[in-house]
């Protein structure tokens, strides 16, 4: 057998063997057909992260102008909650001097009452003191000059009949 005809040659003859049988088979086109289904998946993959990145942008400006609408409306609310709360303390203070004036003026009502009536005591007592002075002293005058007085009374009885 010559040189040239080495392992390296039959390995070559193999391979080109192999080869012929692969491409009367179609397996170029086989692995050319997978390549292309490979390379259809991954750009269908890649418009498809392409579409989601590009709504995930879109939620994200969305959420965006709703937390800006949140963060304006929650300012609002807080702002109105102020205000609320001045207006309430505003009534508040207003109804407590109102009461303070009312129950100001009923203790002063209160005050006056209770001088009036200890007034109108002190004079029943006084008065009661001078009835009670003019009697003890009327008692002495009539059993000191009790028969003058009668006298004196019928002389006028007489004098008023006439």
């Amino acid at each position: 057998m010559p040189a040239w005809m080495d392992n390296t040659f039959w390995a070559f003859v193999a391979l080109l063997i192999f080869i012929g049988i692969a491409v009367y088979f179609g397996v170029p086109r086989i692995i050319g057909q997978m390549l292309d289904k490979r390379i259809k998946q991954i750009s269908d993959e890649l418009d498809e992260a392409k579409r989601l990145r590009e709504e995930a942008a879109s939620l994200l400006v969305e959420y965006e102008q709703k937390r800006v609408s949140a963060e304006k409306e929650a300012e609002e609310i807080v702002t109105a909650a102020k205000r609320d709360a001045e207006r309430m303390t505003a009534d508040a203070q207003t109804a407590l001097e109102d009461l303070i004036a009312r129950r100001t003026k009923a203790v002063e009502d209160k005050i006056a009452q209770a001088e009036a009536q200890a007034v109108a005591e002190v004079r029943s007592r006084s008065a009661d003191l001078a009835i009670e002075a003019a009697r003890v002293i009327l008692a002495e005058e009539v059993a000191k000059n009790g028969d003058k007085l009668v006298e004196s009374a019928i002389k006028d009885v007489g004098s008023r009949l006439n």
